[in-house]
């Protein structure tokens, strides 16, 4: 196994807290950029190890988000120890971040990031920080608060125009692993770079909404898990964006602590791609183009934004 190359913290994050974890055979590592479909490989990945659609529990219980620092480490890893089923856990540290283990299949997801933007918006705007911030204390103190925010909490804009350009041009979220136009690059890039691997897969939320079937059967054969056909259609429609927001309450992150979210159905916002289109001005296409080409290579670049349907066209 080898240990992890760098450390990923934050207020919400920690990833020190992967340090002297015990992997099993067959554990499934989901490391995705935040807002780029975590919750969506969560669930295409519980549908596969329970083949139903009626899962023994919440979602972010069955998958737990290991370095997370709103619960102990020491709760969570209580929770993994315990489960009998196939392990898939959830976090946002790059690969760089997570120690590697042959054994162990890593998944990541790419989505177009000025979607990402707009869905983190959303995301944030939806979050109860002080909820946030009372589980936080609880679980791990707050005394390390002025060394993750040396210059206090960021303020965001009241414009979402202006708070859409701040995500992209934040120099400090590839530092902690995050969000930011450099962090998702960041963190899809330690992918891309070992995509390679035997046990490394790459999906694409466009794959997903373009052949959500296709992909699961894909999923099936990474994970080495046979499926009944005959199961397929239902498995697959509750994967579907509305079935999931209809069960939010069971599928929302964190929705184990009370009012985390101000509305759990508002997590699963929309769910589409192209509400960026209302953030460009005339100028701001060459800008964005600008950014991205200084921070990821074109091929990466070309598929974070497309998927298949860039490496097809290449």
């Amino acid at each position: 196994m080898r240990r992890a190359e760098r450390r990923y913290r934050s207020l919400v994050i920690d990833s020190q807290r992967w340090d002297g974890f015990e992997f099993r055979d067959d554990d499934i590592v989901i490391s995705t950029p935040a807002k780029c479909g975590t919750t969506w490989m969560q669930m295409l990945c519980a549908l596969l190890i329970f083949q139903t659609p009626d899962l023994p529990g919440r979602l972010t219980e069955l998958s737990p988000w290991l370095d997370i620092q709103t619960e102990a480490r020491d709760d969570v890893l209580a929770t993994l120890e315990a489960q009998q089923h196939r392990r898939f856990i959830k976090t946002h540290t790059p690969l760089d971040g997570i120690p590697f283990d042959e054994r162990v299949t890593y998944i990541s997801v790419g989505r177009d990031p000025r979607d990402v933007a707009v869905s983190w918006d959303n995301h944030f705007q939806n979050m109860n920080l002080g909820v946030f911030l009372q589980a936080r204390a609880a679980a791990v103190g707050i005394d390390d608060l002025e060394e993750v925010l040396p210059d206090g909490p960021p303020i965001p804009s009241a414009d979402p125009r202006d708070r859409f350009w701040q995500w992209m041009d934040d120099d400090t979220a590839a530092l902690n692993g995050i969000s930011g136009l450099r962090g998702t690059l960041h963190h899809l890039s330690t992918f891309w770079a070992a995509r390679g691997e035997s046990n490394v897969a790459l999906f694409h939320y466009a794959d997903l909404q373009a052949d959500l079937e296709g992909e699961f059967r894909a999923l099936a054969g990474i994970l080495g898990i046979e499926i009944d056909d005959n199961l397929v259609p239902a498995l697959v429609d509750a994967a579907y964006f509305d079935s999931m927001r209809s069960r939010a309450s069971e599928l929302a992150p964190q929705v184990k602590v009370e009012g985390f979210w101000n509305d759990d159905n508002r997590f699963f916002h929309v769910g589409g791609s192209g509400q960026w289109e209302q953030f460009m001005a005339p100028g701001d296409a060459e800008r964005y183009e600008k950014r991205v080409r200084g921070l990821a290579p074109p091929d990466l670049v070309a598929w974070a934004h497309a998927g298949k349907r860039a490496l097809t066209s290449a």
